[in-house]
């Protein structure tokens, strides 16, 4: 008789649509980006697709092509990415222990993954659309969104703009820095900016914009990423082509607690691109110097060309996937380790502005922005845990959209359903207000007791 593995083993066999894998990406890199839309690469028809790399993990150019490739880059611009992809870690480190303390609810890092992230925000124009997943807040760090802004929204405060603390930690939105509301459903994203691609292309004077789309390879096993490509090719088909540039963070070897050997057998995610003719190129994710490089390329491709593109970076998670996640239960922790001291996007960019005559880093500067970062970081941290939470009739709100003519919507906009709980919610306020718990929570909120009294 078979045992359940063995069975198990057999039946991915049998009804797998592609091949078993036999190399591990990145295994081939190229110097220069290479983008494709058909099912096989010129010259590497019987090998895994490959990445476009210019630095390697000393943060030296390849060779001489990989030398060329780096000079094309302004290096204002990377000395800026430095500056953000440093900052980073310092902003995952003091919230992430915050949430250890008890004093936010949740939260996620970007560790491993910062030259992904701030490599191709740089390559972006600042009216582009991003429709993004958890850990690209260091999008809007390149965008110069306020960290005042950043802490009211992880503490859910009067102030956050976006929500009105009405959104869980980590899911920012800028209507002002063009950075759509995160939603936690996974993959939700995906069709959303197809549809905002195909908006954008009717909207007058947004004709040199594009709409960007950020996901996990575990979003890409969800059927939105599906419906969010094939889409586009409707669109394309239709001769009413959108712009929109798809950045796939392929986070190695786990989604969540899940390897990519239970997600698919093929070669990653890039594979995925030509089977709905979309031009696809994937690029070492650890290397920010070729993700900008790569997304730089792959938006003139996509706004030029009237098409959509997609990018694949193959990162990893240094970090637990959140603070409800323990990764040591899944993952090896020295595996992690040597991830972090072998492969870091941070000192790979930094050795590379260190080299250069004259050298655009220094341990110096270094240090001063860790400083300077660190200080701002925990000015605003300390005045957000301080201040208010939006009064509580704001929570009815905006649930649905207020219609003239319905007897259903109140004079203050509500529906039944709302009303119901807004008035079921003051009935134990007026009950239970006065107790020592219920009363020093009441207090966090503006107008607090008091306010729901004269609803």
């Amino acid at each position: 008789m078979l045992s359940a593995r063995r069975a198990s083993q057999l039946l991915r066999r049998t009804f797998a649509t592609t091949a078993t894998r036999r190399y591990t990406p990145l295994t081939v890199t190229s110097p220069v980006p290479t983008f494709f839309d058909a099912v096989r690469v010129k010259g590497f028809e019987d090998g895994p697709i490959p990445a476009f790399r210019v630095l390697g993990p000393e943060g030296v150019p390849l060779n001489a092509t990989g030398q060329e490739q780096a000079s094309k880059a302004d290096l204002d611009t990377l000395e800026r990415m430095l500056e953000v992809m440093t900052t980073l870690p310092i902003l995952d480190q003091i919230l992430y222990s915050s949430q250890r303390q008890g004093r936010i609810s949740f939260y996620m890092t970007s560790y491993g993954e910062e030259g992904a992230v701030v490599g191709s925000a740089a390559a972006w124009e600042p009216e582009d659309e991003v429709f993004a997943q958890y850990r690209e807040v260091g999008v809007l760090l390149w965008r110069s969104y306020p960290l005042s802004s950043l802490m009211a929204q992880v503490f859910s405060t009067a102030s956050d703009a976006a929500t009105r603390g009405r959104q869980m930690p980590v899911h920012y939105g800028s209507k002002e820095h063009h950075f759509h509301t995160i939603s936690s459903p996974l993959g939700t994203q995906l069709p959303q900016a197809s549809g905002a691609a195909y908006a954008l292309k009717r909207t007058p004077g947004r004709e040199k914009n594009c709409v960007i789309c950020y996901a996990g390879e575990g979003a890409t096993s969800e059927g939105d990423f599906h419906a969010g490509l094939n889409k586009q090719w409707v669109c394309l088909k239709s001769s009413v082509p959108t712009r929109v540039s798809l950045l796939t963070q392929y986070v190695r070897r786990f989604a969540i607690s899940t390897p990519v050997a239970q997600q698919y057998a093929g070669d990653g995610i890039a594979a995925r691109g030509p089977g709905y003719g979309i031009d696809t190129i994937r690029v070492d994710g650890n290397d920010p110097l070729a993700v900008y490089l790569a997304c730089k390329e792959a938006r003139k491709t996509a706004v030029d060309g009237q098409k959509p593109v997609l990018v694949e970076a193959m990162t990893y998670r240094v970090g637990h996937h959140s603070t409800s996640d323990d990764s040591s239960a899944y993952r090896s922790l020295s595996a992690v380790e040597s991830v972090k001291k072998l492969d870091s996007p941070i000192f790979r960019l930094r050795r590379y502005l260190e080299s250069l005559s004259p050298p655009r880093w220094s341990a110096e500067r270094d240090a001063a922005v860790k400083d300077s970062s660190k200080r701002a970081i925990l000015k605003e941290f300390s005045k957000a845990e301080k201040d208010k939470k939006p009064p509580l009739a704001e929570m009815f709100g905006d649930v649905f959209a207020p219609v003239e003519g319905e007897d259903k919507v109140g004079a203050d906009g509500l529906e039944r359903p709302q009303r119901e709980q807004k008035e079921e919610l003051k009935r134990l306020i007026e009950k239970w207000g006065e107790t020592p718990a219920w009363k020093k929570e009441l207090g966090k909120f503006e107008g607090g007791r008091e306010a729901v009294l004269k609803w």
